[in-house]
């Protein structure tokens, strides 16, 4: 059974986003028959590499997925969170030789578009799950 440390970015300007990311990554799992061994909330995208990093460092987690919805503002400020974040984020994977699936969208996204995207945390969850059965020895 692989188990999954969740790290979900809290920020979204609409209120609906993360919270339905996340439960469609949880049901993920669980039709997955994976474990959620544990969730760290984060303020928003660009803290998700530190949260990241301290769940690889677990022997307990096998893949780390972010979760996370980066819109558009009125200026380049996504683009420079988003850049961070996935950096961070490879950076903690291979640091760690742990999984670290993206299930953060955006940048240069709406809040509409934001909502069409809620099943990129369940999709984020699956990319985990096939790269840890597939890895293991």
């Amino acid at each position: 059974m692989v188990s999954l440390g969740l790290v979900i970015a809290q920020f979204d300007k609409t209120g609906e986003v993360i919270p339905a990311m996340e439960a469609e990554a949880t049901a993920a799992a669980e039709a997955r028959n994976a474990t959620v061994v544990t969730t760290v909330s984060v303020p928003g995208s660009y803290d998700a590499p530190l949260a990241a990093d301290r769940l690889a460092r677990r022997s307990d987690v096998d893949a780390v997925v972010a979760i996370g919805a980066i819109v558009t503002g009125e200026t380049d400020h996504d683009q420079v969170i988003a850049q961070a974040c996935a950096n961070g984020l490879t950076r903690v994977s291979l640091d760690r030789d742990t999984p670290v699936m993206l299930g953060i969208t955006g940048p240069g996204m709406t809040a509409d578009e934001a909502r069409e995207r809620i099943s990129n945390g369940a999709q984020a969850v699956h990319s985990a799950i096939d790269f840890v059965e597939a890895h293991q020895s």
